[in-house]
């Protein structure tokens, strides 16, 4: 790893530089524009870095060095709920008149994540040092995201950074809720067959066979049904089993691979929107969080390009995300951002009208803000209509695995019975 010194310029037109590590130049520069960072001049810094240093100093250091960078990569980074707590009870202390080196120290203190506290901690020292508070947070993007790092900055350029920093929690709030709405909704009926299928196959490699060895040796003639479910119990306890699981597992491998590259994202992202029920709910949430962030943004005064760079990242959909990118160079070129994601032909009509309103009355953000709650509202109905749908066909699917095996288990009875009679 090399390191890099870049210059860019902040939202407030000031020249800032920051520190950063790479590979190389150009894999420097996407770790940059991933932070929302423009370099205007990327330099390699030639002096040895602290890692050579310490390696130099001896093999008690090099193992330091080791142990920590173990140890920051296997702590677990904040969530959405940590931040939305963070952001507000900032925003209280600041609003309160407490200085913001002072809230931030008593923000670490309370923090019970080790990189959270860890982080707040660092931003503290540097923030005290006179480093602005939204550079000192880009040195943890691990932590703190591009939305929020944008947020920050907007309220240090305007002096609102309470009321940016009171946004920032509710929309962090809004997001959490949405999410919490749907992982709901698909954690009972995943529970549900995950157990459905671990009794249908206990039940099938340890009960099927008692039975079928007592019906055996009771000369009973098998039925079909109850036949092909032992047939299937043997394959299930033979070494067969073990070859389809291990090529599962390695079919899931290669899709989890091929999902992590761009055009892999797209082609099952875009599957992901075709689904029946989930897909018109993959869209209605990306939707509402495409408009809440970018509103939020917007009236917080991030710039419009910068915006819709940080919306797409936080779209949650490769397809959607793509189509917010390519509207932004469009943006840049001087076309309405209603006429650019119209042309991508992604967003619902009915938020791209309201978008159009926005933009002729000058009133954008406030219109996607009503967007937002208006597709807020109709995620929340999706959710309780497929929640009451697949409540019961989940009872159907547990009702019809164990009176498969029941099923399987008792029509032997009746050969039996009948050459007792």
């Amino acid at each position: 790893m090399v390191s890099f010194t870049a210059t860019y310029t902040s939202i407030t037109g000031q020249p800032r530089t920051v520190k950063i590590k790479a590979s190389d130049a150009l894999s420097a520069r996407r770790l940059l524009r991933r932070r929302g960072i423009k370099a205007d001049d990327l330099r390699q810094d030639k002096g040895k870095n602290k890692a050579k240093a310490a390696l130099n100093s001896g093999s008690n250091a090099s193992v330091g060095w080791l142990s920590m960078d173990l140890g920051e990569a296997f702590q677990k980074p904040p969530g959405v709920k940590e931040k939305a707590i963070w952001a507000s009870k900032l925003a209280a202390l600041v609003d309160a008149g407490v200085p913001i080196v002072r809230s931030l120290d008593l923000m670490a203190t309370q923090q019970k994540l080790p990189m959270f506290k860890k982080a707040l901690t660092s931003v503290g020292l540097e923030v005290n040092q006179g480093t602005a508070m939204a550079a000192a947070m880009r040195q943890w993007p691990k932590v703190f995201d591009q939305l929020t790092i944008a947020m920050v900055e907007a309220g240090e350029a305007g002096g609102v950074l309470d009321e940016s920093l009171k946004r920032l929690a509710k929309l962090l709030e809004d997001n959490a809720r949405l999410q919490n709405q749907i992982k709901g909704a698909l954690g009972y009926p995943i529970a549900v067959l995950v157990i459905a299928i671990l009794v249908f196959l206990g039940m099938t490699i340890f009960l099927i066979p008692t039975f079928a060895g007592i019906f055996e040796d009771l000369g009973a003639e098998l039925p079909l049904f109850t036949q092909l479910m032992v047939d299937l119990s043997a394959l299930l306890r033979s070494s067969a089993s073990l070859v389809f699981a291990g090529m599962l597992l390695v079919a899931a491998w290669m899709i989890g691979r091929y999902y992590n590259t761009h055009n892999g994202r797209r082609v099952l992202d875009k599957l992901m929107l075709k689904l029946p029920l989930f897909g018109d709910l993959i869209m209605k949430t990306a939707t509402a969080q495409f408009c809440r962030i970018f509103s939020s943004l917007t009236r917080a005064g991030v710039p419009i390009l910068m915006s819709l760079e940080i919306s797409s990242e936080t779209a949650g959909n490769s397809i959607i995300s793509d189509a917010i990118l390519e509207s932004r160079t469009m943006v840049q070129e001087g076309v309405l951002l209603s006429t650019a994601l119209t042309r991508q032909k992604v967003l619902p009509d009915m938020a791209l009208s309201m978008l159009s309103i926005g933009e002729e009355t000058g009133e954008m953000d406030r219109m996607l803000s009503k967007v937002a709650d208006f597709y807020e509202d109709e995620v929340s109905a999706s959710v309780k209509a497929l929640t009451s749908m697949l409540e019961p066909a989940m009872i159907v699917v547990v009702g019809g695995i164990v009176g498969s095996i029941l099923l399987a288990m008792y029509l032997p009875m009746f050969t039996v019975f009948d050459q007792i009679q």
